[in-house]
């Protein structure tokens, strides 16, 4: 994949983070991640799992602010996005997983509905819940599941995030 194509993917993955079409990604996307996964699952804001998806997606955010946020202004805009993506990120897909560890480790805790793990059927719907087109939720939620056991561990889980926002492969 030469660096326009790769270009090219990074900025279709920013409508992803952009959950509430405003152009930029900022504070407000996390939150509202946090809280649309929350209503799926049926958890509460004020639970411990809740609390702890809430303060991922602050990590998360701040994180991503960290990498991207040139300017400043508490939001990402597209270009900033794939600039700081293509820079800082391509080289090194693990930063990326890193920085979305705390939000996607409450995010499987919150998809595990029955403490064995997160199966293909609740990451589809984790997926969906945030912006992944259905046809293709359905196909990422079988592809984590990398061992074929039914479950999907958070070592899947990571690795198939940084690959698919960050990495070359198509």
């Amino acid at each position: 994949m030469d660096s326009a194509e790769y270009e090219a993917k990074i900025a279709s993955r920013f409508a992803a983070f952009d959950q509430d079409g405003s152009g930029y990604i900022d504070r407000e996307d996390f939150s509202g991640a946090a809280a649309a996964l929350l209503a799926e699952f049926g958890t509460t804001a004020r639970s411990d799992k809740g609390q702890a998806l809430y303060s991922g997606a602050e990590a998360f955010w701040q994180g991503m602010a960290g990498i991207a946020d040139v300017d400043g202004d508490q939001r990402v805009s597209r270009q900033e996005f794939v600039t700081g993506a293509v820079k800082r990120l391509r080289d090194n897909p693990e930063r990326f997983a890193e920085i979305a560890r705390p939000f996607l480790r409450a995010a499987i805790a919150v998809a595990d509905e029955d403490g064995g793990g997160v199966t293909p059927a609740s990451a589809e719907r984790a997926l969906r819940v945030l912006g992944v087109e259905p046809e293709e939720a359905t196909r990422v939620a079988a592809e984590l599941d990398v061992d074929h056991d039914g479950r999907i561990q958070e070592g899947e889980i990571l690795s198939g995030f940084a690959a698919y926002y960050v990495t070359p492969e198509p």
